[in-house]
Formats: C-alpha cells, sequence, structure tokens
C-alpha cells in the first residue's frame, strides 16, 4: 500500500488528537525546575487545573500515566486489609480493582454486564448492610472507556448518604474529565483520578488526583505504603509553585495551553459540543441497524460510542479495513467484549466535519467488511449536525 496522504484519523477514545497550539506550547525550551519562571508555571497551572475538576481544594499532579493516579488514589487514603466496594461496569473497573487486592486491600465486586454503570440502589443497600463501618472506599469509573457507559456519580454520593456511611469515595475520570460535566466538590467527590490523554488534550504522561478535606484527613493515618506517590511532600512544594523531583516540564507547558483553550471555549459549551457529536454517533449506529453496547439511555457516554457487532462478524476485522482503506484508527473491545465491539472516540480536539468523516468512514469500512447495515445511518449522523 502507498503512504496514505493527509492526516490519519485517530478515533479512539484516547490518546485523542492534541491540538497544534498544544503542541506548540510544548516545544518551548525546558527552563529550570528550581527557577522562578518554573514556580510561575506551576503556580498557573495548579490554580488553572481545579475548575475543570469543579473544585477549589488541591489537585495533584503527577509525571505518571492514569494507572499511577489510581495507585496514588488508594495508597494515600487506605490500610492494609481495608475493604473496599468496587463495581464491574468494564475493563478498566476490573484493572482497579485488581490493583486494590495487590496492594492488599479487601475488594468486594459488585458483578455487571459491562452495558449498565454503578447502579446506587445496589450502592445503598451494600453500604446500609455494613454496620460496623468495615468498607473504607467505593471505587467507582465515571466513564468506562471500555463500554460508552457513564456512571451516575451524583446518584451514587446521594446513595452513600441515604446510608449514612463513612466510606471514601473515589472516582476515575481519566475518559470524562474536560469532556463530560463533572463536579468533584458538589457531588461529595473525595478522590478524583483523571489522565492527562483525553479531554485535556495533551499526550500521555500526566496524572492527577482531586482531593477533598476528608481525603486529606484519610492519608494522615492511612496505612498503605507509599513515596513517590505520597500526597504531603507534593502538596507542600506546590504552595511555592515547586514539585519534590523533577516534574514533566514539557508537558505542563502543554497543560497551561490546554487549560486556556477550555477556558475560552467554555466549559459548558465543552460538555455540550461533546453530548451533541455523542447523539450524532448514536444516530448514525441506529440508522446502521446496529446495537449500541450501553443498554440505559441515562448512561450513554459523551466522548466514545461502542458498537455491538451481529453475530458471525468480527469486530477487530471492520478496524482492519478501515485502518488499511482509510488511515483511521478506531478503538478495539477490551476484556469479554473483545472481537464483538469496537469503539468511536468523539472527545477532545474535535469538530463537526471531523465527526462526519468518521462516520463515513465507518460506513464504508462496515460495507467493505461485509456487514450488513442500512446506508442511512450517516444521513441520520449528518441531520443531527445540521441542528445546534
Amino acid at each position: 500500500m502507498s503512504r496514505p496522504t493527509g492526516r490519519h484519523f485517530l478515533q479512539i477514545p484516547g490518546p485523542s488528537n492534541v491540538p497544534d497550539e498544544v503542541l506548540r506550547a510544548m516545544s518551548a525550551p525546558t527552563i529550570d525546575h528550581r527557577g522562578p519562571d518554573f514556580a510561575e508555571l506551576g503556580r498557573t497551572v495548579l490554580d488553572g487545573v481545579g475548575p475543570v475538576f469543579g473544585t477549589t481544594n488541591p489537585v495533584v499532579i503527577y509525571p505518571s500515566s492514569g494507572t499511577g493516579a489510581w495507585e496514588a488514589a488508594l495508597v494515600n487514603t487506605l490500610s492494609p486489609g481495608d475493604r473496599v466496594l468496587s463495581f464491574e461496569t468494564g475493563h478498566f473497573a476490573l484493572l482497579w480493582q485488581k490493583m486494590a487486592g495487590e496492594l492488599g486491600l479487601q475488594v468486594d465486586l459488585v458483578p455487571g454486564d459491562w452495558r449498565h454503570g454503578v447502579d446506587p440502589d445496589v450502592v445503598e443497600e451494600r453500604l446500609t448492610a455494613d454496620t460496623g463501618h468495615e468498607v473504607k472506599a467505593v471505587c467507582v469509573v465515571h466513564n468506562e472507556t471500555s463500554t460508552g457507559v457513564t456512571s451516575r456519580v451524583a446518584e451514587v454520593r446521594a446513595a452513600i448518604d441515604r446510608a449514612g456511611h463513612p466510606a471514601l469515595l473515589l472516582v476515575d475520570t481519566i475518559s470524562s474529565l474536560g469532556s463530560i460535566d463533572y463536579r468533584h466538590d458538589e457531588w461529595g467527590v473525595d478522590v478524583t483520578v483523571s489522565g492527562s490523554q483525553k479531554g485535556l488534550m495533551l499526550p500521555p504522561g500526566l496524572g492527577f488526583n482531586a482531593v477533598s478535606d476528608k481525603a486529606l484527613e484519610a492519608s494522615r493515618s492511612a496505612g498503605l505504603k507509599r513515596s513517590y506517590w505520597d500526597w504531603e511532600p507534593i502538596l507542600e512544594a506546590n504552595q511555592r509553585g515547586f514539585w519534590p523531583y523533577t516534574p514533566a516540564t514539557n508537558l505542563l507547558y502543554g497543560l497551561r495551553e490546554a487549560l486556556r483553550i477550555l477556558d475560552e471555549e467554555g466549559l459548558a459549551n465543552v460538555f455540550a459540543r461533546h453530548q451533541r457529536h455523542a447523539e450524532a454517533t448514536r444516530a448514525a449506529v441506529r440508522g446502521w441497524g446496529l446495537e449500541i453496547l450501553c443498554a440505559d439511555e441515562r448512561e450513554h457516554s459523551g466522548v466514545l460510542t461502542a458498537i455491538l457487532l451481529p453475530d458471525g462478524h468480527d469486530a477487530d476485522q471492520v478496524r482492519r479495513v478501515i485502518l488499511e482503506r482509510y488511515d483511521m484508527s478506531l478503538g478495539a473491545g477490551l476484556g469479554k467484549v473483545a472481537g464483538t465491539v469496537f469503539r468511536i472516540g468523539h472527545l477532545g480536539h474535535f469538530n463537526d466535519l471531523t465527526l462526519a468523516g468518521t462516520l463515513a468512514g465507518v460506513q464504508m469500512g462496515l460495507r467493505l467488511a461485509g456487514v450488513p447495515i442500512d446506508d442511512r445511518g450517516i444521513e441520520a449522523a449528518l441531520a443531527r449536525l445540521e441542528q445546534p
């Protein structure tokens, strides 16, 4: 095959496309991370990232993946043998609960079908039954990247409150932050975990913990071993705009620019844009006569859509056809939906024409791969995009 022309379509649900302005910002010369110019950069990003989380409390920024931020949330708040309540909403929820077990925590895993989010009624039932308050934390993935299901975190918080339970609420927003409405303070979240490579429109490499006062208090007596992930020395150095180790300076340049872009558009507009693109994508899927993996209308994701293929059709083969013919990457099915699902990412630095091109490529690829579809899928999507 000859070398493809034009830009590659990266339509996986993260890492997402990085704006040119962010790439240019990251290309600036690296500066002394102990000097006054860096202190100004540090204070700017630390002050600017809070509103994206919906918090006035500290946000800890690590040079790490989202997986590192998962570990930081657990080791700073819990002790060996503590029980945590976790939910099988998809591949990444299972990976987080697996990490918790490897760290010496006891995990109560609520089974799931990968088509629904966390059930607030089950949260209330489990915690009401825990009269001895043995459960120390509830772990929720806000937007499950493997399934396109968004759990209703505000309702989970209300369920915890109805049960009168003191458990911490730990929430993974790795694929939702900066794309889907999220309110750390208002929803009473204790630790919000995130990463740089999705709604924040950066390359991978930064992990985040937004931390409540309750979580900070828990960290003072938490007994899990921690060193690199320890909040205390980082927060102390952050007061002066610094970190206690060498930070990812050029990624912080990019973060400063990404925060400027989000602020310029306005977070409410960012969220509305993502929902509109998600609605257009779902219109296409239904128009093709295919099935969306997420089974609850209230839980459809604004950042990706996972699509089930009919029996006898291989989702990975569809992805291969689309990559080879149209130079577009789509998300693979993960875990127990591997081969039966493919995922379209519609998040971050994204607009109507990019989505129209993406869906046109998917429609052509489905036909080339022999999947029986109705060609009116793209028409349904375009009709939605013609509306505000």
